[in-house]
C-alpha cells in the first residue's frame, strides 16, 4: 500500500472500486470456500480438456508410429496437410463458438461440442485413404473448436483474477498431461495391432473416441454453469465470488508517491452486441496478446505433434519412444503448476514468461546442434518444460489486462477478445505443422530454427508489451496524483506486469 508519506507502494496493491455492502469472510473460510469451488469445478475441466488435448494432436502423432502412414499410404506432406486441416478448421470457427457460450449454458455447451468431437475422433478409426483423414479431421477441429476459449471464459467468470492463472496452468497442465498419458495409451494399444483386423493405429483413434463420449456425459451432469446459479453454494458464498470477482484487481507497479484512487472496472454494456465486438477488434491490447501467443503457440506444437517421431530418430524402437515421451511431460505438467502457483502468488507475470521463454530457446538450440543423443533427449525435456510453462502464464496475463482494459470490459467484449487471441495462435500451430518435413528427417534442421526464430521474436515482443505497459501505468499514475479524486476515478487504468 501507499504510505501517507508517500515513500513506498506495494507492487500488489488491492483497489476495492464498488462502494457497497459486502461480504467479508476471515482467510479460514475464503480458503474453505474456494476449495469447495475448485473441487467442483477443477477435476471435471481438467479430465475434459485432458481428452481434448489427446484428440486434437497427441493421438494423431503416436498413430503415426503405429502404422497410420503405411496403411494410408501417406507421403510427403500429407500428414502435415491432415494435421493443419484440423487448426485451420479450429481457428475459423474460435471466434463463432466463443460468441455462443455466453448465450448459451456452460454445462451443456460444454459436453454438447465435447461429444461432437468424440463421436468424429471414434469414427476416425475406421478411414482407409487420405481424403477420408483430412475430411475427418476437418470436422474434429470443427468440432472442438470452441472449448478450449470456453474453457477459459468459463473459469474467468469464476474466479478473480489473481487466483485466475494457477487454475488456468491446471487447465493448460492438461496439455502436458495428455501428452504422458497418450504416450502410455499408445504403447498399450500397440499391442493390439491387427485385433478384429484393425492396426493399432485404428485402436488409438476408437478408444479414445469412447473415452471422450463416456466423459461428455458424465460432465453434462456434473458441471455448474455460473456462481449466481449454482446450487452447491449458499447466497453469501455466491455473493462473496461475485463481489471477488468484480471489485477487485492487483496493480504490478511500484511508484515512489502519490495516492491511487479506485478503479471501477464494472461489466460495460454500452452498445449493441456487435459494437462491442468491434470494440475488441480494434483495440491493440488484443493483437499484441495474440501475437505473443502465436509466438508461443509454434513452437509447442512442434515439439508436441513431432516429439515421438523426434525421439524415434534417436534410434529407440516404436514402443520405446512412446514410454520416452511419458516422463518429459510429467515434468513439464510439474513445472506448470509450481510456476502458475508463484506467479499467482508473487502477483507477477512478465518474469515468468521470459524464463519459459529462455529455457524453451535453450532446448532447441540442443536439438540443433551435434550433442550426443543424451544431451538431445535432455534438450527435448527443456523445450517441452518451457513451453507449456510459458503459455498458462501469457494466457493468465492476457486474461487479467482484459478484466482492466477500459474497453475490454463486458462479456461480449471479453470473449471476443479472448477467441481472436486464441484463434490468432491457432495460426501458429498451422506453422509448426508444416516446418517439420520428410525430406529433413531425422535432423529437422529447419523445423528447429524455425522454432527459435519463433521465441527469439516472442521474448522481444513480451519486453515491449511489458515496457508499453509499464509507461502506460507511469503515466496513468502522475495524471492521477495531478488531478481530483472524482477526476482520476474516471481516467486511471492500471496494467498488470
Amino acid at each position: 500500500m501507499l504510505d501517507k508519506n508517500g515513500v513506498t507502494f506495494c507492487s500488489t496493491a488491492v483497489l476495492n472500486v464498488q462502494e457497497r455492502a459486502q461480504i467479508h469472510l476471515g482467510p479460514e473460510q475464503e480458503r474453505k470456500l474456494w476449495r469447495k469451488v475448485d473441487l467442483r469445478l477443477l477435476p471435471m475441466v481438467f479430465f475434459m480438456s485432458l481428452l481434448s488435448f489427446m484428440d486434437r494432436g497427441e493421438c494423431s502423432c503416436n498413430a503415426k508410429l503405429e502404422g497410420l502412414m503405411t496403411q494410408l499410404h501417406l507421403t510427403g506432406s500429407q500428414f502435415n496437410v491432415a494435421l493443419v486441416s484440423q487448426i485451420m478448421t479450429n481457428t475459423q470457427h474460435t471466434l463463432l463458438r466463443k460468441l455462443n457460450i455466453v448465450r448459451i449454458l456452460c454445462s451443456g455447451w460444454l459436453p454438447g461440442i465435447m461429444f461432437a468431437w468424440g463421436t468424429t475422433m471414434m469414427l476416425m478409426g475406421f478411414v482407409r485413404s487420405y481424403p477420408q483423414l483430412v475430411a475427418m479431421r476437418f470436422l474434429l477441429g470443427m468440432a472442438e473448436a470452441g472449448f478450449h476459449p470456453g474453457v477459459i471464459f468459463y473459469l474467468s467468470m469464476w474466479y478473480p483474477t489473481y487466483k485466475l492463472i494457477y487454475r488456468i496452468a491446471l487447465f493448460g497442465s492438461a496439455v502436458a498431461a495428455a501428452g504422458a498419458v497418450s504416450g502410455l495409451l499408445a504403447y498399450a494399444i500397440g499391442f493390439m495391432n491387427t485385433v478384429g483386423h484393425f492396426e493399432g493405429w485404428s485402436w488409438v483413434f476408437i478408444i479414445q473416441g469412447l473415452a471422450t463420449i463416456v466423459v461428455c456425459l458424465v460432465a453434462a451432469f456434473v458441471l455448474v454453469d455460473y456462481p449466481n446459479t449454482a446450487k452447491f453454494l449458499n447466497a453469501e458464498e455466491k455473493q462473496f465470488i461475485e463481489q471477488q470477482r468484480s471489485t477487485y484487481v492487483f496493480i504490478s507497479l511500484c511508484v515512489s508517491h502519490g495516492s491511487i484512487p479506485a478503479i471501477d472496472i464494472e461489466d460495460g454494456g454500452e452498445g449493441s452486441v456487435s459494437q462491442r465486438i468491434l470494440t475488441a477488434i480494434t483495440d491493440w491490447q488484443v493483437w499484441a496478446m495474440a501475437f505473443l501467443l502465436m509466438l508461443w503457440d509454434a513452437p509447442a506444437h512442434g515439439i508436441t505433434l513431432f516429439l515421438p517421431t523426434i525421439m524415434n530418430n534417436f534410434g529407440y524402437d516404436v514402443p520405446i519412444s512412446q514410454l520416452l515421451t511419458v516422463p518429459v511431460y510429467v515434468a513439464a505438467t510439474i513445472s506448470m503448476i509450481s510456476v502458475a502457483h508463484f506467479s499467482d502468488t508473487m502477483k507477477i507475470r512478465f518474469p515468468f514468461i521470459i524464463a519459459a521463454e529462455f529455457v524453451g530457446l535453450v532446448g532447441y538450440i540442443i536439438q540443433i546442434t551435434d550433442a550426443s543423443t543424451g544431451v538431445k533427449c535432455f534438450g527435448t525435456y527443456l523445450v517441452v518444460i518451457g513451453v507449456h510453462t510459458g503459455i498458462p502464464c501469457t494466457i493468465g496475463w492476457q486474461v487479467i489486462l482484459f478484466a482492466l482494459a477500459n474497453n475490454l470490459r463486458g462479456k461480449y467484449k471479453r470473449a471476443a477478445g479472448m477467441a481472436i487471441q486464441i484463434g490468432m495462435s491457432n495460426f501458429g500451430g498451422i506453422v509448426a505443422s508444416n516446418i517439420f518435413r520428410t525430406q529433413d528427417d531425422p535432423r529437422y534442421t529447419l523445423g528447429f530454427a524455425i522454432e527459435i526464430g519463433f521465441l527469439c521474436t516472442g521474448l522481444i515482443v513480451a519486453v515491449f508489451s511489458a515496457y508499453a505497459y509499464h509507461r502506460a501505468n507511469t503515466a496513468r499514475i502522475a495524471r492521477a496524483m495531478r488531478d481530483e479524486m472524482n477526476e482520476a476515478k474516471r481516467v486511471v487504468d492500471l496494467y498488470v506486469i
